[in-house]
């Protein structure tokens, strides 16, 4: 089901719990949401439609990729600063992100995986990652 958008920053600002397959439901809502904002958006983290779940959906090449408690093992001493907007905010905010990233996660069907993105990938699974500890860039 498609969901609005949060864009209460108290809400966003909180930290986002482990998910369980209890929440594939949430994996769902998150893959519809952003099928219906693709003209505006290439990631989303479940805070983003008000689900405090560490869920995130990300458009990887021309795929979307769901990743279930991603957690960022490492990363690249190279790092950028660049200027990021955010569904849930107006405007753009000032953002350091790692070049590439080693991530390890569930799959929807809660299986371990372990991979490398880099560059414009590596920013978006940064940012949405984020979102778990309540960071707002």
């Amino acid at each position: 089901m498609i969901k609005e958008i949060v864009r209460d920053t108290f809400f966003l600002a909180q930290k986002s719990e482990p998910a369980d397959k209890e929440d594939m439901q949430v994996i769902q809502d998150l893959l519809d949401t952003i099928k219906a904002n693709s003209q505006r958006c290439v990631g989303m983290a479940a805070n983003m439609i008000g689900v405090r779940k560490t869920i995130l959906v990300a458009l990887i090449g021309n795929k979307y990729l769901i990743m279930v408690n991603p957690r960022i093992i490492d990363r690249s001493s190279q790092f950028y600063e660049i200027e990021e907007g955010c569904l849930s905010l107006s405007g753009q905010r000032k953002a350091k992100r790692y070049k590439t990233v080693t991530v390890e996660f569930l799959d929807r069907n809660f299986k371990r995986k372990k991979q490398i993105f880099k560059d414009f990938e590596a920013q978006i699974i940064q940012h949405e990652i984020d979102h778990f500890s309540g960071m707002i860039i």
